[in-house]
């Protein structure tokens, strides 16, 4: 594997790389910068990578100069976590990097590299910044998969431009000859009561996702913006009694004692051997959606996770739970209302049906 370093990183690492060498295939070489994400500290803190043949971004943050030693250990595990998150084949993500060999680093010579890899850490620095908001002691070498979601080269026609994972991931089938997708997965129907009505999605997700990034799912179809506490619970099915309370963060022990921190826990360690469990978001709102186990598809060969159907539109955030979305609906059903108009202007582009672009089956994009 060739890394064609810039002169910020080569200084930083305090080598001297040699020339690249051209005849080695482009999918096998990474241009790799190191720049700083946030204006107001003037340190270096995120390490970038940008795929010469396909534009496929990877990134770590925080990697400051002390962490600078052991960069090769962090390339190899970051190109393959990243490649893993969009729940790729393991066997085919490991021949690739087979084939890639070891890490050699070499200098950078290419503007149009250079060019791809400062876009690149800009982008993920926008999603460094609403990701993690300033927070001290953060390391993820995942911060890069938003960024691949993006369209590239269409500055002459859109028609032009491509998505870097996809074309990442077909160049890997190609080179490799092994199905990029091949997983376990799970068929959910997500509901949540809201009195009037009942908001339903079904979705396929692998079976080992983990439950932050679960999370992230119901929020994007279910059309949440993420801005308050959440939890899952599992509850015995004949006594109603709780028996599992999984939480996102250390702090949020302190509202419940018998909580776990969900870090290390995936969807398998609680299905199918129970088959329902309960997602609150908004403890102030209580929205609770219930999670049900509809199927286990033992081999499934596509790409994930996927939203198969969509019902009913949710209510926006902060409306005051289910009895407030039944008043709230009630005004906006009604422009004779005489909140109407005031109704109106806070929900903003808030719409009383679920939009045709939202009910359609579709892949989940749900980092970005």
């Amino acid at each position: 594997m060739q890394i064609a370093l810039t002169g910020k990183l080569a200084k930083a690492l305090g080598i001297k790389p040699s020339a690249t060498d051209e005849t080695i295939n482009p999918l096998f070489t990474w241009t790799a910068n190191w720049t700083n994400v946030w204006e107001n500290r003037k340190t270096e803190d995120l390490l970038v990578l940008v795929n010469n043949a396909t534009r496929f971004t990877v990134a770590v943050y925080e990697v400051k100069r002390k962490d600078l030693k052991k960069t090769e250990e962090k390339i190899q595990n970051a190109i393959r976590n990243t490649l893993l998150a969009y729940n790729l084949n393991v066997e085919m993500v490991d021949k690739y990097l087979n084939l890639s060999g070891a890490i050699e680093y070499t200098k950078n010579s290419s503007r149009h590299a250079s060019a791809w890899v400062s876009k690149a850490g800009l982008e993920c620095a926008f999603y460094i910044g609403r990701e993690y908001n300033g927070l001290n002691k953060v390391y993820s070498d995942l911060v890069g998969v938003a960024s691949n979601y993006r369209i590239v080269d269409y500055s002459n026609s859109k028609s032009e431009g491509f998505h870097p994972y996809k074309k990442m991931i077909k160049a890997m089938e190609n080179l490799t000859g092994i199905q990029p997708y091949k997983s376990r997965v799970f068929e959910f129907r997500i509901t949540l009561d809201l009195e009037v009505y009942t908001a339903e999605r079904r979705v396929l997700v692998p079976a080992d996702m983990s439950f932050e990034n679960m999370h992230k799912v119901i929020q994007y179809i279910f059309d949440w913006k993420s801005y308050h506490l959440y939890d899952f619970a599992l509850y015995n099915q004949e006594t109603g009694e709780r028996e599992l309370c999984l939480v996102a963060l250390e702090e949020d022990l302190q509202y419940d004692d018998r909580a776990v921190i969900m870090k290390d826990y995936v969807l398998s360690d609680v299905f199918p051997e129970s088959m329902k469990m309960v997602y609150t978001y908004d403890f102030g709102d209580n929205w609770k959606h219930d999670i049900e186990l509809v199927q286990v598809i033992e081999e499934y060969d596509a790409e994930l996770p996927y939203l198969i159907e969509a019902k009913g539109q949710t209510p926006p955030e902060d409306v005051g739970g289910a009895d407030g979305f039944v008043e709230f609906r009630k005004v906006i059903m009604d422009n004779e209302h005489p909140d109407y108009q005031n109704a109106k202007e806070w929900a903003g582009f808030w719409t009383p049906e679920l939009s045709e672009w939202k009910s359609r089956p579709k892949v989940i994009i749900y980092c970005w």
